[in-house]
């Protein structure tokens, strides 16, 4: 069967967040004086939701008092800095654009938190996806296949005509759990040599090849 829907992973994949992300981490911190974070262990710490990302940054992790009240701080922040910094890597909009062009369903699965991808969508990508879904309460986030499979169901497409791209592990096993193929991207958060070990079959080394292989 023809592929005709290609669903994506946000961070790292199509946009360049880390910045903000990191920005906004150690934001939150600041605010009980614990220690900020760096570019480097904010690149580590992203790609299973927010919740985790402050678990991570946080001395004591979920254990920690000020967890709650942390991650509060973090998403409210956030929510008000994340178009700072954050951009399009280069290619993905043209890319996009050429998807459309030739009629492919574009979706967006993320573990970030939901309202923040379906803004970030909006913003630098109106009318090129077709459904985002981030992180909600009560729905499990990847790497399992609920809200890809939600995303089928709402584009009304199997997923044997789906392929799924993504620039992490999470991403690979969020598509061998739905059963479909997984494009990794070499741009994104982590290295070539750990997408690798992690079961990567088919590295994407520009947006432009995507569209070449779907």
């Amino acid at each position: 069967m023809t592929i005709n829907t290609v669903i994506f992973d946000l961070d790292g994949t199509l946009l360049y967040t880390i910045e903000d992300l990191t920005d906004s981490t150690n934001y939150a911190l600041e605010q009980f004086n614990y220690p900020k974070r760096t570019i480097e262990e904010i690149t580590n710490f992203v790609g299973n939701g927010v919740h985790l990302l402050i678990e991570r940054a946080l001395p004591q992790g979920k254990d920690d008092p000020n967890f709650d009240e942390c991650l509060k701080i973090f998403k409210e922040h956030y929510s008000q800095n994340m178009y700072n910094k954050t951009k399009p890597y280069d290619g993905i909009i043209d890319m996009l654009k050429a998807m459309k062009a030739q009629d492919y369903n574009t979706a967006v699965v993320s573990n970030k938190f939901d309202s923040a991808v379906k803004e970030l969508c909006k913003t630098y990508f109106d009318g090129l996806i077709d459904s985002a879904i981030g992180q909600r309460d009560n729905v499990a986030k990847k790497p399992a296949p609920d809200s890809v499979l939600e995303v089928l169901k709402e584009l009304n497409v199997t997923k044997e005509q789906c392929i799924y791209v993504g620039d992490s592990e999470v991403d690979i096993q969020t598509a061998e759990n739905v059963g479909i193929p997984c494009l990794s991207v070499t741009w994104g958060y982590k290295p070539i040599s750990f997408l690798y070990e992690n079961g990567a079959e088919t590295l994407i080394y520009s947006p432009d090849e995507i569209l070449e292989l779907v």
